[in-house]
């Protein structure tokens, strides 16, 4: 799981040719805290079929505005370049496997 910024997301999520799972968090924020090694243990574990991206809401103000990110954690799941999921909270490994399809 890599952390990117608005420079990197076009090419990170919008131009990927796998799913892309979008953890917007702050290090400040107690589920994301959980959330973090759930989604590291599920990036590693799923390989070249989908990736996960971490974004840090408090240095990408721009991606929190464009997305409409009213809270954290907040999950944006991607395929070909459009929000196809949005999951608020904590998410659950078994559902975030199932929509990335891993």
């Amino acid at each position: 799981m890599i952390e990117i910024n608005e420079r990197d997301f076009e090419a990170e999520v919008l131009r990927s040719p796998v799913p892309v799972a979008v953890d917007f968090f702050s290090d400040q924020c107690g589920p994301c805290r959980i959330l973090k090694p759930i989604l590291e243990s599920l990036a590693d574990g799923i390989g070249d079929k989908a990736k996960i991206v971490a974004v840090d809401v408090a240095d990408n103000e721009r991606l929190v505005i464009d997305h409409h990110i009213q809270a954290i954690p907040t999950i944006l799941v991607f395929k070909g370049g459009r929000e196809v999921r949005r999951m608020v909270g904590l998410a659950q490994l078994a559902e975030l496997r199932d929509v990335l399809g891993a």
